[in-house]
């Protein structure tokens, strides 16, 4: 059965482009993104892994640590990481783990038991599902997963602004309407009465029976 929101984050051992990681270990008491890719050299993964280098202030901000995995060894995503400063003008100074014998492609449900046991030999089409983004909290539950196809570069935007209202949303009894962003209005949630929502928010509006607005509370 695969990783649903709420489950555990699997932990897991692993040599990186800095070191051996014990995964819990190395999150600590940060968010974490931790997003795949089916083979080194591939050009959407490239401007994906660069992109992300250029992001690393604005997780940091959040603290939220980012790592990278792809089926290909250590060795190969450091010779890799010079493709991707020419192609983005960004170095690549977040982890990147390697998985040459497919045991956390696995443990994440991102290929079958029956893969095998090694990333030699495979092409990009066999790893067409390790495209997957994973956003876990300090406490190592699964806040969010994305799965992307091949051929489409993912909106790292997206995963910051979902983050922020993970956080948000952990911190205060609200949510977040759809496209919302920081600073806009968000929902208070069904848990909150009409007099503990003016008390706590100082008034809201309400749109519907089940929908009231407030202004962003202060994270």
């Amino acid at each position: 059965m695969g990783l649903r929101i709420n489950d555990t984050a699997p932990d897991f051992t692993a040599e990186t482009t800095q070191g051996e990681i014990h995964f819990h270990d190395w999150i600590k008491d940060s968010y974490a993104v931790l997003f795949s890719h089916p083979k080194n050299f591939t050009p959407v993964c490239t401007t994906e892994l660069g992109y992300m280098a250029g992001l690393a202030p604005e997780f940091a901000k959040r603290n939220a640590k980012i790592i990278g995995i792809s089926v290909d060894p250590v060795e190969s995503h450091d010779k890799w990481k010079a493709d991707i400063k020419t192609a983005t003008g960004h170095e690549v100074d977040y982890p990147l783990i390697g998985d040459r014998d497919l045991k956390i492609a696995k443990l994440y449900d991102m290929l079958p038991a029956e893969a095998g046991d090694t990333s030699e030999g495979r092409t990009p089409a066999d790893n067409a599902t390790v495209r997957s983004v994973f956003i876990i909290g300090p406490d190592k539950k699964v806040k969010l997963t994305i799965t992307y196809p091949m051929t489409t570069g993912r909106n790292f935007d997206e995963i910051l602004r979902a983050i922020d209202s993970i956080q948000l949303t952990a911190k205060h009894q609200v949510a977040t309407p759809a496209q919302w962003k920081q600073g806009e209005d968000v929902i208070i949630t069904a848990a909150v009465s009409d007099e503990d929502a003016t008390q706590r928010f100082g008034g809201f509006e309400r749109v519907l029976p089940y929908l009231r607005k407030t202004k962003q509370p202060a994270n």
